[in-house]
């Protein structure tokens, strides 16, 4: 595939902090989402799309939850460089691409690398939904081969879906030691507004997870039953 990208806003404004572009969001103690509704270029983009849902050797595994067997939601692909720890999660080790298998890869990882100053991914998890009853439930990217304040870059391709992200309860500890006076009813209302986030991840766009966010947050894509459309979503991490 001869596509060399180029992140918008490289091609069309020499300042990639631009904030018609680029929007921080500050989840407080340490924790930071950034997100590029326009990352990468419209039309360029869907032939990402049709690369990926083509070329990539997708697969649905069978995973162990809870002592139960079932199927993932949703189809997957692992590429990683050479001598890294090998990933393993609910029972399911998948096996893992080199970056070489697929070279074109290597266009996103370098568009993503520019944006964001400063990161090293090493590996690649890549999912494809198709449609709204694939899914993946709540949870956090907390693995210890990721370290304590991982940095996750998202590219979503395709259908537009919704990306959830709730703060992790408190211990009871935690609770006592809080010395607010509020009434309890508002107390709750401000807490639940700012320990809950929706976004719409679109076509093209990148989101970045800093920080403490996979200790203090879990994140989701949930079911959608009018979502009939196929997305596909790369993430990107550095392994340890």
């Amino acid at each position: 595939m001869n596509l060399k990208l180029k992140a918008v806003s490289e091609s069309t404004n020499p300042n990639p902090n631009d904030t018609a572009k680029r929007r921080a969001i500050d989840l407080a103690n340490g924790s930071e989402i950034i997100y590029i509704p326009r990352f990468l270029p419209f039309e360029e983009s869907w032939k990402w799309f049709d690369y990926l849902n083509k070329e990539i050797p997708w697969t649905r595994p069978t995973l162990r939850i809870f002592g139960r067997s079932c199927v993932q939601p949703r189809d997957t692909c692992y590429v990683a460089s050479l001598g890294l720890p090998e990933l393993s999660y609910s029972g399911y080790q998948p096996h893992a691409y080199s970056w070489d298998d697929y070279p074109p890869l290597k266009d996103i990882l370098e568009a993503v690398h520019k944006a964001l100053p400063g990161s090293s991914f090493n590996s690649l998890l890549l999912n494809r939904y198709k449609g709204g009853n694939d899914n993946v439930g709540w949870h956090s990217d907390d693995e210890k081969l990721y370290g304590l304040t991982p940095e996750i870059a998202s590219v979503s391709f395709g259908c537009e879906r919704e990306f959830l992200l709730k703060k992790k309860k408190p211990d009871k500890a935690s609770q006592e030691k809080s010395s607010d006076d509020e009434p309890v009813s508002k107390r709750q209302k401000k807490s639940n507004h700012a320990d809950q986030h929706s976004f719409t991840l679109k076509h093209g766009s990148l989101l970045v997870m800093r920080g403490y966010t996979q200790r203090d947050w879990v994140h989701s894509v949930p079911k959608r039953a009018k979502v009939e459309a196929t997305r596909i979503n790369l993430t990107f991490r550095h392994v340890l």
